[in-house]
């Protein structure tokens, strides 16, 4: 019993800080409204479609689809339509799914012992609110597990299709559904006037919910299944998870190391973990095995991969030690977003000075393996002067504050720090020598990154600002902008720094600067001489000298027409053909 006072004390902290974390108020959840009428498509192979149908039927409104050429038997007539035909494609979600069908087969006439199909079609439609798809072929969806109202089962599993039929029985009426993502058109960096460059959400989204919708995304709702990569990656908050929203989850997060710390706590360690896999493997491992170690902190949230490289800054300027996320042994979607984020949170401490593993995932549906790898965390030195701000305004926001406070607080940090490619930091570079100022770089930035002057031919950038979309690197039409991914912690307080400039060409009449000196004279050296609009010393190369103010004025004045051309004479073929034989005999004597 003598050890018992000093294990209530090594439990104290933690206790502390799992109290804090539930005194921390959330907002509601925002849903939507998603209804189904019980239509239900059963897509097989063999009679097992046929079987599942007769178990529906008393319950919804059932249509079997089955592959071809497979030849059906069965006792009797059914009740509902059967019909043969392969899908295509496949589109929608629980209560709107619509699909194409080819070799699509009617069903004619049905005996004791066959059904009988008509002529062969392709292209018919097909509109439902359930499938129930026994093909046993590939999935009709991306990341089919996580699309509502679509469920695939093996046919020869009869355990399987009956659990599946009866979550079919019970997909009718109307249904709340979270809205998992929230979305700012105005702040979305995905293309300008057609031309493409951050595609961060398109490329990470498992369930296929987001879109391109011109210069912007669009994400459907009823489709998005919450895994918050998309928020996670988003460099500009156009994206961001609402369940919760992070900043509430920041101040949860605030919550539970203050306290902690507080209470007397050292080397925290927070494992975060969802509800659905993480939940029941920590009870199992609190009722029979040892336990979490007492410096790790549990801390919930609906996804894990939906936590972000800001929260992760904010845990380690709060006093984290380290951070694990908590996986499935087989994670039901891709999880690269969060690859992603780690990949991207390491060379940042690594180069603030924390040395070893400190944030890593831990996959295992085992909690004897989960106790076992917890307890061989490392306990490293978390930041000499943890921090205590609280989060405030949007997520790069919260991001720069949190890393900002990383770097005043620990000892030699670098300056600049290289990123992998994909961050949503980093600098621009431009070839100076072959860039023409034309400034379509700067029409194109979504953020204010790049700058032009009122004043003069100038390119600025603000690092700050950059989140690497590469719209400047696409619209440019010399193709001379770099991209550099790098955190630079000078950058916020630094002005902006001139990528370009030149002298500006002054109008021969006002002599109000309008245009750049060397384009201009580049345009000039082309056109002199050498084009048939513009012979030498023309009027209409003392048109391009002048302002559009000026150049107005004259056209108007004088009553020129410059888009007239020169008289030109007519020249047939006879004249081509004899200039090639004066040229061929030579010059007269």
């Amino acid at each position: 019993m003598r050890d018992t006072p000093q294990l209530i004390s090594d439990a104290e902290p933690k206790m502390a800080a799992l109290q804090a974390a539930a005194a921390v108020p959330m907002p509601d959840l925002p849903v939507i409204s998603v209804e189904s009428s019980g239509v239900i498509l059963v897509y097989g192979r063999n009679e097992a479609a046929i079987d599942a149908g007769r178990l529906l039927e008393d319950r919804l409104d059932v249509t079997v689809l089955i592959t071809p050429p497979t030849v059906i038997a069965v006792p009797a007539a059914t009740a509902f339509p059967v019909a043969k035909g392969k899908i295509g494609t496949a589109r929608g979600h629980l209560g709107a799914f619509e699909v194409t069908v080819d070799d699509f087969e009617e069903l004619v006439s049905s005996s004791p012992g066959t059904l009988m199909f008509g002529p062969s079609r392709n292209g018919a439609q097909s509109r439902c609110d359930i499938i129930l798809d026994l093909s046993g072929g590939s999935s009709l969806f991306a990341a089919a597990d996580l699309r509502d109202g679509y469920l695939r089962v093996d046919p020869g599993n009869r355990s399987a299709m009956l659990e599946a039929v009866s979550k079919a029985r019970d997909l009718t009426g109307t249904f709340e559904k979270p809205r998992y993502i929230a979305f700012e058109p105005s702040l979305c960096a995905h293309s300008r006037s057609r031309i493409v460059g951050c595609t961060r959400c398109l490329d990470l989204c498992p369930a296929g919910a987001i879109t391109p919708a011109g210069d912007r995304v669009l994400i459907d709702p009823n489709i998005c299944a919450g895994c918050g990569q998309c928020a996670a990656a988003c460099p500009t908050g156009a994206a961001s998870y609402a369940l919760p929203p992070a900043d509430a989850l920041l101040r949860k997060l605030r919550a539970v190391l203050l306290a902690y710390r507080e209470a007397g706590g050292a080397h925290p360690v927070v494992l975060v973990h969802d509800e659905a896999h993480g939940a029941p493997l920590l009870d199992a491992l609190a009722q029979f095995g040892e336990g979490l170690p007492s410096h790790v902190l549990p801390f919930s949230v609906n996804e894990v991969t939906q936590v972000g490289l800001e929260s992760i800054a904010a845990a380690f300027a709060y006093g984290v030690s380290s951070m694990r996320f908590l996986l499935r042994d087989r994670p039901r979607h891709d999880i690269s977003g969060l690859r992603q984020t780690i990949a991207l949170a390491e060379p940042i401490l690594a180069g603030l000075g924390f040395d070893g593993a400190r944030v890593a995932t831990v996959e295992t549906d085992d909690p004897d393996v989960l106790g076992r790898m917890l307890r061989e965390v490392a306990l490293l030195p978390p930041t000499p002067r943890p921090a205590s701000f609280r989060t405030i305004g949007g997520k790069r926001d919260v991001l720069r504050f949190a890393l900002g406070e990383l770097y005043r607080s620990v000892p030699d940090p670098l300056d600049v720090i290289a990123l992998p490619k994909g961050a949503a930091f980093g600098a621009v570079v431009v070839d100076a020598d072959n860039c023409t100022l034309c400034l379509a770089c700067v029409s194109a930035c979504p953020t204010g990154a790049l700058r032009d002057d009122s004043e003069r031919p100038k390119l600025r950038f603000v690092e700050d600002a950059c989140v690497q979309c590469g719209l400047c690197q696409a619209t440019c039409p010399e193709r001379v902008i770099s991209l550099v991914p790098q955190i630079d912690f000078r950058s916020g307080s630094a002005p902006a720094r001139v990528l370009k400039e030149e002298e500006p060409f002054c109008c021969i009449q006002c002599n109000k600067p309008f245009g750049v000196k060397s384009t201009i004279e580049r345009v000039l050296a082309k056109l002199e001489g050498r084009h048939w609009m513009y012979p030498d010393a023309s009027q209409r190369l003392e048109l391009i000298k002048m302002c559009d103010d000026c150049r107005v004025a004259a056209v108007s004045q004088e009553n020129f027409d410059p888009y007239s051309a020169p008289d030109r004479s007519v020249r047939t073929t006879d004249d081509y053909l004899q200039e090639r034989t004066d040229s061929s005999r030579g010059p007269r004597p």
